[in-house]
């Protein structure tokens, strides 16, 4: 995770230019959202902006300049980030200097965003320190906060292995402007993950478009399935005896990847994480088809069953859908209904957007927003209500945590971290000397309850 002081930043983007431009929009957001953030409109006031540029014409040219200086006036105190092409076309011809810019970042660097504004928020923080040094702090709420705004070390990272889709999902986009499948090479991947290592880095999130088909560009077979996921095992196999690396989690996996060869060996290996994300996007048949997604539900819910029956609890996460085209309220009961049969340990909703370019943009029965808003609502209250019920299995359990922030909840300082299914933990620090010290380590801890709806309270075991 990237070093933010432990705060919690509001991050906007404003996109121009062309649909990869927008799909790398998209990658950015989650990377955020992945290391705590949140994002907001770009219409609100930020505590950092980011410009997805383009520089097509000079138009473009001019509109990138344009909202660089409009995000600058929204917040003058913004950590203000210049991405894309504009970028690299300014840079070749010599020049880099904007008075309203404090980062800029080419298309290769865009993977780099997170750990940049870190880096910059960083130094920024470091600066305020050496001015404020000499004042007595107050206590009560500036307390909380300067102890909020102490160095947090890295805990986590995200380690891409592989890029590209061949699965042309309707409503996606994805397979057209991110090119064919390609797969790191497993010494490659090594290589970094020890580096990150070395960095201090307790747990690695592999990553990747289509996870499941790492490798599948290393030999003759066509796809992932004729392949059993082994490429994928054997380098998780690696990874895992590899030393300093305490935790491996997995990003998205598809769930026709989970055989019972496939579930029972990954069981095998040490340090996976007992978490893991399937996307559905619809709990019905028929939608599934327009979607083009290739498995069913009785396939989906087979898969459950293996990760159920090989680790304990399992977190089982997913995506879902809601007003795909040509969706009646009868499918959209069908989905709210396989969904509670499944009941994942966490529920990500989206409303279906439309994307240029895709097959599911030229279908008929395109379902209204007032529908869609309304029948997210409804699954997101589902989804709430099986993340409580899946949480409170582990009450009066010890859980492993590992802590990465300090927040103030309530008037009152928490030590926040999480445990291998990726379950939310805050211990209150009063009591704990130096509890600053405590981030990026791992501390066995009793679960006691709730703390907030998606926080669990624990004490030191």
């Amino acid at each position: 995770m990237a070093d933010f002081g432990g705060s919690i930043l509001k991050v906007a983007f404003l996109t121009l230019g062309c649909k990869v431009n927008f799909y790398e929009t998209e990658k950015m957001k989650m990377q955020f959202e992945e290391a705590g953030h949140t994002i907001v409109s770009f219409e609100e006031e930020a505590d950092a902006y980011v410009i997805n540029t383009c520089t097509v014409t000079n138009i473009a040219d001019r509109k990138s300049r344009k909202m660089l200086h409009r995000a600058r006036r929204k917040n003058p105190d913004a950590i203000i980030a210049a991405v894309g092409c504009y970028v690299d076309s300014v840079r070749k011809k010599g020049g880099m200097e904007e008075e309203s810019v404090d980062l800029f970042l080419s298309n290769t660097e865009k993977a780099q965003l997170v750990e940049k504004i870190a880096a910059f928020e960083a130094a920024k923080r470091k600066q305020a320190e050496h001015a404020y040094s000499g004042e007595k702090k107050e206590a009560g709420c500036q307390g909380s906060m300067s102890r909020k705004a102490m160095e947090q070390r890295h805990t986590r990272a995200f380690l891409k292995v592989q890029d590209g889709c061949n699965q042309y999902c309707t409503y996606c986009i994805i397979p057209y402007v991110r090119g064919p499948l390609t797969s790191k090479k497993e010494e490659d991947v090594i290589k970094e993950a020890e580096e990150l290592a070395k960095q201090g880095i307790q747990e690695i999130v592999i990553t990747g478009i289509h996870l499941s088909s790492y490798g599948v560009d290393f030999t003759e077979q066509k796809t992932f399935l004729e392949l059993g996921g082994e490429p994928l095992l054997s380098l998780l196999r690696k990874l895992s005896a590899k030393k300093g690396i305490r935790r491996i989690r997995l990003g998205s996996l598809e769930p026709r990847i989970m055989t019972e060869t496939f579930v029972s060996s990954l069981a095998k290996i040490p340090n996976i994480c007992p978490h893991f994300h399937l996307s559905l996007q619809s709990g019905c048949d028929d939608t599934l088809r327009r979607m083009n997604r290739r498995y069913r539900t009785r396939e989906y819910l087979d898969c459950l069953k293996l990760l159920r029956k090989y680790f304990v609890h399992p977190a089982i996460t997913t995506d879902i859908i809601v007003g795909f085209p040509q969706e009646t309220e009868a499918e959209f009961a069908a989905t709210c209904a396989f969904a509670e049969k499944a009941h994942f340990a966490q529920l990500h909703v989206f409303k279906y957007s439309r994307r240029q370019g895709t097959f599911a943009d030229t279908m008929e029965g395109q379902v209204s927003e007032q529908t869609k808003a309304d029948r997210s609502e409804r699954l997101i209250a589902i989804g709430k209500k099986m993340q409580m019920e899946y949480q409170s299995l582990f009450e009066g359990q010890i859980e492993e945590v590992l802590f990465e922030e300090i927040i103030s909840i309530n008037h009152k300082e928490y030590l926040i971290g999480y445990n291998e299914r990726y379950i939310r933990f805050g211990i209150d620090t009063a009591g704990i000397p130096e509890p600053e010290k405590c981030c990026n380590t791992i501390h066995p801890v009793r679960v006691l309850g709730h703390l907030t709806d998606e926080i669990l309270l624990g004490e030191y075991s």
